[in-house]
Formats: structure tokens, C-alpha cells, sequence
């Protein structure tokens, strides 16, 4: 009867689960699709590449964009041609055989199951009741955390690299390396995002002599190069030229060691490239020589939770929703926390500090256009990372 009565309790806790998450899901959903214009959004970007793509047309083409935009409800392009690698476009085909409201609604639903997902199957990690009851209040706070409430909104590809990341870190602990480089190589869908993180990841695979991991990431970025290839075999100089078009148009307003830099030298351009430059290296070659130091002290997640913030400080171009990858970390500073604190209290209390200064660097972002604010967000996980980690753990009650 006992057996009986806990596996009663047991399948009513994950209904609720299920049923409260789903609730939550369906709000933010509704609230955006009601509330927001997402012909003018970054997920109109991404359905209109796709939705090209289906028509023949390339999105690199200045007429087919400026029609595309005409024909599919929003009449301004707010840039010339589609700012992002062509692969992604084609990787977003499925997006634009839906209309795009029902597409953008989708998406919402799709990108909070995704980080639910990331963050149910890292609490497993633990194997512990005490991290399973984590997962609504981490998937509430998360509702309210600047970069994941703004990646939403937005229908940013935010939780789709967030997924892939989660991937390849399961693939690693498994030891299955040729798919984990497979999966790594995706966050090349955002080169600015993804390349800082592979060079240092690839640290981290060379130091452990993880060759085939390295192979993985190399063969997935020569299939993605060829995917571009076959639909246009100019795309890469065009990517290139849009995409460092948009890096100056934006310099001074993101939350990176470049923007900082070229607001230090008033926007000289020999002083910022030169200020930048030197800023950027010395994050990654801080990052390399801890990674190095302690390598053989830390598993892969340790690894990654200290490289993506790195690696977004030090990169040319970031938007505070990118940080949503900052889920990762911020998972294991709770589930540490509660696991050495032996108590839910300093895990609430750095929930609430985090979601209310990033969305105080969000306001501050819709206030000026400026993205500055959001370094504080990256300096806040990198702080409670070390802090945590040295953290000496609370003495099991005898």
C-alpha cells in the first residue's frame, strides 16, 4: 500500500509539474503573440530567410529581401540583406511553410520547452530530490530573466543554441565525441557567438586529447559551408561584408570588451581596434591558461560555464538576448548552492539578484539603445561560478 500510495504521489507531482509548465508556457506565449509586432521582430528575419529559401530567392539578394518584406507584412528591412550565414536559412526552411503569426507562436512554445528540457535533464544530474524540486522555481525565474524574457519576445535562435550546446555536453559525458563536435559546430549559425566558444572549447578537447571531438566540430562546419555553397556560391563574401557592416553600425551600444573600447577612445578607430583587440585577447588568454590550470579538475559543464561568459565579454557582437546560454551556469550555481548550503535560500536569493539587474540592464536597453548595462550580468554569473565553487559544503547532520 505504500509502494502503491508513493507511486500515486509521484505521477501526481509530475502532472502538476507538467500542467503548471504548460500554464506558464501558454502565457508568455499568448502574451507575446498579443502584445508584440513580430513583422518587425528578429523572428520575421529568420522566417522571411526561410521562407525565401522555399521560393527559390536568395535572402542575400537586396530585391528579394526588400520584396520579401513587402509582400509578407512589414515594408522597411531594417537591414540590407539577411545579416546571418546562409546555412541558417536553410535550416529554417520547416519555419516558413507556416504562416507567420502561427510560426511565431510556435516558436514561443518550442523555445520555453527547449530550456525546460536543458534544465530538467541537468537537475538529473544530482540524482537528488532535493535538485528535482528545482525545476518550476528555476523555470519561473527564468520567465523573468532579461536575456531569456527578451530572447522570447524576440523569437531570437537563442534557446535553439541553447539546446545544441546542451547536446553536444551530453554527447560529451558519454564519450560519444565525433556528434558532440557535430552539434558544437551549430553555434557557427551566429559566428560572433560561436566562434570565441569553439576556440576555447578546443582548448579544453586539446589539453584532454579529445582529437575526435575537434574532427566533429571541422566536419559539421565543412557541411554547413557546402550547404551555403550549393544555394549561392557567393554567400560567404556577402556575409562577411553585411556582417561587419552591422559590427560598426553598432559599436559603443553592446555589453562587450569592443563596445567599451571604442566608448573609451571616443570612437577613434585606430585606438578602439588596437584597445579592443588587446581587451579580447586577454580575455581569451585568461580564459585558456585557467582552463588549462584546472582542466583536470573540472568535467565539461564546469568547463563551458566559465567559457560562454568569457567568450561573450570578449566577442565582436553580442545582444543581452544571447546571454540566454547563461542557463547553463546559472543551473549549477543552484544546484550547488543547494547541495552544499543544504538549503534553498542562497539559491532564491541569487535567482532574484540576477533576474532583477538583468532586468534592470534590459530597461536601461529600452531606454537608451544601449546594451552596456548587461556586462553586469556576465560579471555577476562569473562571480557566484567562482564563489560557488569554492564554497566550503555545509556538514551532514549527524
Amino acid at each position: 500500500m505504500a509502494a502503491g500510495s508513493s507511486k500515486f504521489l509521484k505521477g501526481l507531482g509530475i502532472f502538476v509539474t507538467l500542467a503548471l509548465l504548460a500554464a506558464l508556457f501558454q502565457w508568455r506565449a499568448a502574451q507575446n503573440f498579443t502584445r508584440q509586432n513580430y513583422y518587425s521582430s528578429n523572428f520575421f528575419v529568420f522566417w522571411l530567410s526561410g521562407k525565401l529559401i522555399l521560393e527559390g530567392k536568395s535572402p542575400y539578394d537586396a530585391g528579394h529581401w526588400a520584396g520579401g518584406h513587402e509582400n509578407y507584412g512589414s515594408a522597411t528591412p531594417r537591414e540590407p540583406t539577411f545579416l546571418y550565414p546562409l546555412p541558417l536559412a536553410v535550416f529554417l526552411t520547416p519555419l516558413g511553410m507556416l504562416p507567420v503569426g502561427q510560426a511565431y507562436f510556435l516558436w514561443q512554445w518550442l523555445g520555453q520547452a527547449a530550456i525546460a528540457f536543458v534544465v530538467f535533464f541537468l537537475l538529473k544530474r544530482w540524482n537528488s530530490t532535493a535538485q528535482d524540486r528545482l525545476l518550476v522555481p528555476i523555470m519561473l525565474a527564468l520567465t523573468f530573466f532579461g536575456p531569456v524574457y527578451l530572447s522570447l519576445q524576440v523569437g531570437s535562435l537563442g534557446p535553439l543554441t541553447l539546446l545544441f550546446i546542451f547536446g553536444a555536453l551530453h554527447f560529451l559525458d558519454k564519450d560519444r565525441l565525433i556528434p558532440a563536435g557535430l552539434l558544437l559546430s551549430l553555434t557557427m549559425f551566429k559566428p560572433s557567438q560561436g566562434a570565441p566558444i569553439l576556440l576555447l572549447l578546443s582548448l579544453v578537447f586539446l589539453m584532454k586529447r579529445q582529437w575526435k571531438v575537434i574532427y566533429g566540430i571541422a566536419l559539421g562546419v565543412i557541411l554547413l559551408l557546402l550547404i551555403g555553397l550549393f544555394i549561392d556560391p557567393d554567400w560567404g563574401p556577402i556575409f562577411l561584408h553585411s556582417g561587419q557592416a552591422a559590427f560598426d553600425r553598432r559599436l559603443g551600444a553592446q555589453s562587450n570588451v569592443w563596445s567599451f573600447s571604442y566608448l573609451a577612445c571616443n570612437g577613434n578607430s585606430t585606438c578602439y581596434y588596437a584597445l579592443g583587440a588587446a581587451g579580447m585577447l586577454a580575455l581569451l588568454t585568461g580564459a585558456g591558461w585557467f582552463l588549462w590550470r584546472n582542466h583536470r579538475q573540472m568535467d565539461n559543464w564546469q568547463a563551458l560555464n566559465v567559457i560562454i561568459p568569457v567568450s561573450f565579454a570578449a566577442t565582436l557582437y553580442l545582444w543581452a538576448y544571447d546571454q540566454i546560454l547563461y542557463v547553463l551556469p546559472m543551473v549549477w550555481i543552484v544546484g550547488t548552492l543547494v547541495e552544499k548550503s543544504r538549503s534553498y535560500v542562497f539559491a532564491v536569493v541569487f535567482l532574484l539578484l540576477i533576474d532583477l539587474f538583468s532586468l534592470f540592464a534590459l530597461a536601461q536597453h529600452a531606454a537608451t539603445g544601449s546594451d552596456v548595462w548587461s556586462l553586469g550580468t556576465t560579471v555577476l554569473v562569473l562571480v557566484f561560478l567562482f564563489t560557488v565553487q569554492r564554497l566550503n559544503p555545509k556538514p551532514v547532520p549527524t
